[in-house]
């Protein structure tokens, strides 16, 4: 017999700039990762063997990131040791995927609470540097025809007929939305403040925001990715293979329409009902559905869509019972294609802007959008929520959330 799965709590850290003048470049993953925890276990009077398991996503998983790191920060943290810890990796879906199944275990009985989130320091774990498989392994990367994320991301506008000038539209739209959540103090629910080992303050906002960006900025960014479509390596080519319709891929996206490299950590306070009653805590949302899938793995980021689709499908439901979506903006292409396919009024989707204006830090994001996707249920009085994530390789991921 399954069970109904709520979530207690949400918070998650500013994201700092994921580079050496970053505010946040001088902690750990580790240290991050327990701040994070020890705030949820504080502002929920966690005491003792509290939940059945810490379940954290990142996705480089090598040097400070590696060797079941989610285990190191549960010891690191003021958490009991009887609290073990599992390290997941779905790209850029692994805080959500830590959601998720840390909902699922709850509903089929194993266990009556967890937390989940997740972690990435990407100015101190470069992307890319555990390798990849379908990236560096040629018997796999030839027959998939491998392309890296950014030529992915021009091949969905080049598909579907997005412009740069709609690209820099919704990157614009992110920064003021963002400034604009900043100012109305719509983060300060669920945003902790890092503090050094002497209590002093690093960051308390995210850092990466540029609110003054405009069409003119965006416009004298050069495209990112168009040197090693058109040139060396030519990844042009291997998708001009793959999809022989098109006649040249259309590179739109640059800098500034794409999400900033971050550092940030996130965690959800997960449970049932007597998980809840328990520890004296008042469930703000029910975890109504979660779903995943494979998609095509060239074109790559189009996961939203079928995932979408799945989830709807499988829960009963369709495209107009949803009041508010969070769709990560790996790039603003996805997010375009996203509402091109469902006809959604950008009015529902990321209104609090996305990861173009405040970054993605890889492992975090997904379990960040759930917590201020429900966040900005409760501001405006909305009902039911989706929150979905494209993933490297071809996939996608989501979480349907509706209030109690």
């Amino acid at each position: 017999m399954t069970q109904d799965v709520y979530i207690y709590d949400a918070l998650r850290t500013p994201r700092g700039k994921g580079r050496k003048d970053g505010a946040l470049h001088e902690v750990t993953s580790l240290r991050l990762s327990a701040l994070t925890l020890n705030a949820l276990k504080e502002r929920n009077n966690l005491e003792g063997h509290a939940v059945e398991d810490v379940i954290w996503g990142n996705v480089t998983q090598v040097m400070e990131q590696g060797g079941c790191l989610a285990r190191s920060a549960v010891l690191a943290s003021d958490l009991d040791e009887r609290i073990p810890g599992l390290a997941i990796n779905r790209f850029c879906a692994s805080g959500m995927e830590a959601v998720n199944l840390a909902a699922n275990q709850v509903k089929g009985g194993a266990g009556n609470g967890y937390i989940a989130g997740g972690v990435e320091m990407m100015g101190r774990v470069a992307m890319g540097a555990d390798g990849a498989a379908i990236a560096v392994d040629p018997t796999l990367a030839m027959e998939k025809y491998f392309v890296p994320q950014g030529i992915s991301a021009d091949i969905i506008a080049t598909e579907y007929g997005f412009t740069r000038n709609e690209a820099d539209q919704l990157a614009m739209q992110s920064q003021q939305r963002a400034a604009r959540a900043w100012e109305e103090g719509r983060f300060d629910k669920s945003v902790i403040t890092v503090r050094d080992q002497n209590g002093l303050a690093i960051l308390d906002r995210d850092e990466y925001m540029r609110p003054q960006t405009d069409m003119q900025s965006l416009g004298g960014l050069n495209p990112a990715f168009q040197q090693m479509g058109e040139v060396m390596p030519g990844f042009d080519k291997v998708a001009l293979m793959k999809y022989p319709h098109l006649e040249r891929i259309n590179h739109i996206h640059h800098a500034g329409n794409s999400s900033g490299i971050v550092d940030g950590a996130a965690a959800v306070l997960i449970g049932n009902k007597e998980f809840g009653e328990q520890h004296g805590l008042k469930p703000r949302a029910r975890i109504r559905a979660t779903a995943k899938i494979g998609t095509d793995p060239t074109i790559m980021l189009t996961g939203p869509v079928p995932v979408t689709e799945k989830i709807l499908k499988d829960s009963g439901m369709n495209i107009g019972d949803i009041d508010l979506f969070e769709v990560n903006e790996a790039f603003a292409a996805v997010v375009m294609r996203f509402m091109q396919a469902f006809d959604v009024d950008d009015s529902k989707v990321n209104v609090n802007g996305g990861g173009i204006a405040m970054g993605h830090p890889l492992g975090a994001t997904g379990a960040m959008i759930i917590g201020i996707l429900l966040d900005e249920m409760e501001r405006a009085d909305k009902e039911v929520g989706l929150a979905t994530l494209c993933i490297a390789s071809g996939m996608g991921a989501a979480t349907i959330i509706e209030r109690v």
